[in-house]
């Protein structure tokens, strides 16, 4: 596959909370991008490695379409169609997760679980920003930090499906695998994979990346607005009286800036970084959206800044991993309690042969109890062969139940309990925690149970929305925000103390 030509694309700056950045970093609005062909290029760094080198291993969780005709034409349009996200913006997040990793800077990566075509719409988008803008200055004035954000927004539609099929009322169809390759209504048709809605998925996402740049760009994540980002239905809850607490004292600290004349008009204190990623799961869309920077001769996939490879899709001798290997963009390894910490090194070295700093990120996903036992022995494999990697927890996936009701569920306390451990163990290891990934939405929905608005059992059926696993609501997603940040205060005041390892903190504020 090839795409060629020379396209000027002005954009936005693109989206770590820059204002709250030790150092200023502007990038040019205006980016020159020359593309040239994919198919028989080959990045010197990796001399058997191209863009379609993965076809020559083994592919999991990839849909089977009855036309392949159909598909091949409809990712030549794709290669014929725009990137979504720069080279450049990839590499500037890259250099902020190399502060993560060092204890420097703080992810903060969430969003939906599965984006879907029937619930975009502006409102949406808007919503789960303004949580994520709350949530990341919880975390900044905790952590006394940059606060990286990232959104699973803009390209998460594909899922990965533990069994191929579905059973309902002894009808069995093929699994419902994500909005960009069939529907979830269960019928036959709405089950056969469809290439069309690739393009659609494109689309949707350029659509959604135009309103984020246009919220983190325009003035609407402006410092002077912290304030007017609280949701309606979160006004009236412990967790918003708490945010408007912390926004007045935001505020405070504006005026106080403004009366030294320290203007509240310069970019940084009215634009945001803003990144998104999303899953590589679908191959052939995000081989059609590779593209080969003339700047630097590398590749990326120009379908997000950060991609990451999941739990069923991590064989080193695989397809998945072959094809990430080759990119350019920060990545992200999913690892669950039944990662071996040799494998891992192994995974390490494969995706990352340089070790250069910002390029990884392991998402851990165990549960609470795992977490404690598993997590040790894998930081300190990692540590023994000398690799940088950005630790994040994933407290949502280890902790997925099914409530009487047959939905699935998960528990905030056992979110919450994930967490606590995740922070526990970097703290007993000398290591460095360096964010947190959330399925989570702007939405006003009861998908996981608790919260101290608490959410039960009966209550799931009122407002259960999601397309696939449950996700965190505004009101859950900020509680779980201030208990991070008050755990990152506690790492703040220790070392700022010179506490010794094992030295209690006397601290009453409540955290996890």
């Amino acid at each position: 596959m090839a795409f060629t030509g020379t396209a000027h694309l002005a954009a936005p700056t693109p989206p770590s909370l820059r204002r709250l950045s030790p150092k200023l970093r502007h990038l040019p609005t205006t980016h020159t991008l020359k593309f040239r062909p994919v198919s028989a290029s080959v990045d010197v760094r990796f001399p058997n490695w191209s863009p379609g080198s993965w076809k020559t291993k083994k592919a999991q969780q990839l849909p089977e379409y009855p036309d392949p005709v159909e598909l091949e034409s409809v990712l030549k349009t794709l290669e014929s169609f725009p990137p979504l996200v720069f080279a450049g913006e990839a590499r500037n997040l890259e250099e902020r997760l190399a502060d993560a990793a060092v204890g420097k800077a703080f992810l903060l990566q969430g969003g939906d679980c599965a984006e879907s075509f029937k619930e975009f719409n502006g409102t949406n988008i808007r919503d789960t920003f303004r949580v994520l803008l709350q949530m990341g200055v919880v975390l900044t004035f905790g952590g006394q930090m940059p606060v990286i954000m990232v959104g699973r927004m803009a390209g998460q539609f594909a899922k990965p499906r533990s069994d191929p099929f579905e059973v309902k009322d002894g009808v069995k169809l093929p699994s419902y695998r994500g909005d960009n390759i069939n529907s979830d209504a269960f019928d036959e048709k709405s089950r056969i994979p469809d290439p069309q809605r690739l393009i659609r998925a494109y689309l949707q996402s350029v659509g959604t990346l135009n309103l984020l740049r246009a919220f983190a760009t325009g003035g609407y994540a402006a410092m002077q607005r912290v304030s007017q980002w609280n949701l309606d239905f979160v006004q009236n809850r412990e967790q918003g009286d708490r945010y408007m607490e912390l926004a007045q004292r935001v505020d405070d600290a504006l005026g106080f800036m403004a009366a030294a004349g320290l203007t509240t008009d310069h970019p940084v204190m009215n634009t945001i970084e803003f990144w998104t990623s999303h899953e590589c799961l679908h191959l052939p869309y995000e081989q059609a959206l590779t593209r080969q920077d003339s700047t630097t001769g590398l590749f990326y996939d120009c379908s997000a800044h950060m991609l990451w490879v999941g739990e069923r899709t991590r064989q080193l001798d695989g397809a998945h991993v072959e094809f990430l290997r080759g990119i350019s963009n920060p990545l992200g390894i999913k690892v669950s309690d039944k990662m071996d910490p040799k494998q891992l090194v192994k995974l390490c070295d494969i995706l990352n042969p340089h070790n250069k700093p910002g390029r990884l990120a392991i998402i851990t996903r165990m549960g609470a109890d795992n977490m404690r036992v598993k997590l040790p022995l894998l930081i300190r494999a990692v540590r023994q062969a000398g690799l940088i990697v950005t630790w994040v927890s994933d407290p949502m996936h280890g902790n997925t139940i099914k409530a009487p009701c047959g939905l699935k569920t998960r528990s905030f306390d056992s979110i919450r309990s994930e967490l606590r451990a995740f922070f526990d163990v970097h703290d007993q290891e000398g290591s460095h925690p360096g964010g947190v990934h959330l399925e989570m939405t702007g939405q006003n929905v009861t998908e996981c149970i608790g919260g101290s608005k608490t959410v039960t059992f009966d209550d799931l059926n009122s407002r259960y929305h999601t397309h696939c696993d449950p996700r965190l609501n505004a009101s859950q997603s900020l509680e779980l925000a201030f208990a991070i940040a008050e755990r990152l205060r506690r790492k703040r005041m220790r070392s700022a103390s010179g506490f010794h390892k094992g030295q209690k903190d006397v601290s009453t504020i409540k955290e996890f």
